[in-house]
């Protein structure tokens, strides 16, 4: 089960009653408890929620390879996760290697893209995220405050971090750039990935600013 809004305004089904937007949890008893699935909600016109991107998912053009359509038009923008740090906290056996994750920690902060998806794209996203479970957080963005926005987190985390590879490497460090994170936020996000790698006795190509560039220049 998940939590995230639903912004359905004013749907009229069949017995003419009016709905306003509320939570899943309530579209999940009205509908559920009539004996309707998920296809129910998903059929909705209008319906959709909020996700915070952290991980590869920032760049619009790799999250188009798994939701199937294009996404820029459904980032509302930057945003901050307070309260919680990133981290290479699973290997993912996909993408061989290490992936990104959040777990709680009071003094830090995640940046990240905001997106409003239409629901229809739920299950997409479920399927891309394997090994993650659904989090509901708030987040700040252009100075307003979202709440029940989903976000996933690794199940079973790792006790150390694993290093990503130079592909995973280039997609993230690409959406943090190209969709506007801030500056210094990029870079300690490259350094601590750059350092991870060499960890591993990975081989560092060019440098850092180089590298950086290269990154955030890759082809869709």
């Amino acid at each position: 089960a998940c939590s995230h809004t639903l912004d359905v305004e004013r749907h009229h089904g069949n017995s003419g009653r009016t709905w306003n937007t509320q939570s899943f949890y309530d579209w999940q008893n009205v509908f559920f408890g009539s004996g309707a699935n998920i296809m129910a909600l998903t059929a909705l016109p209008d319906a959709s929620f909020y996700y915070f991107a952290y991980g590869s998912c920032m760049c619009p053009v790799d999250l188009k390879r798994s939701l199937g359509e294009p996404t820029q038009d459904y980032v509302i923008g930057t945003a901050t996760l307070e309260g919680y740090r990133l981290g290479f906290f699973q290997r993912s056996e996909r993408r061989n290697c290490g992936v990104l994750d959040i777990r709680p920690e009071p003094a830090a902060r995640v940046e990240g893209v905001l997106y409003r998806l239409p629901l229809r794209l739920s299950p997409y996203l479920d399927e891309r995220e394997v090994g993650y479970r659904h989090e509901i957080v708030q987040v700040i963005s252009g100075g307003k405050r979202y709440a029940n926005v989903r976000t996933y987190s690794v199940i079973e985390k790792l006790s150390q971090e694993h290093a990503p590879n130079d592909w995973y490497f280039g997609v993230v460090l690409r959406g943090a750039v190209t969709c506007g994170l801030p500056e210094q936020y990029c870079w300690q996000l490259f350094h601590h990935m750059h350092s991870l790698q060499q960890l591993g006795s990975r081989p560092a190509i060019g440098t850092d600013s180089d590298r950086l560039l290269q990154f955030a220049e890759l082809p869709a």
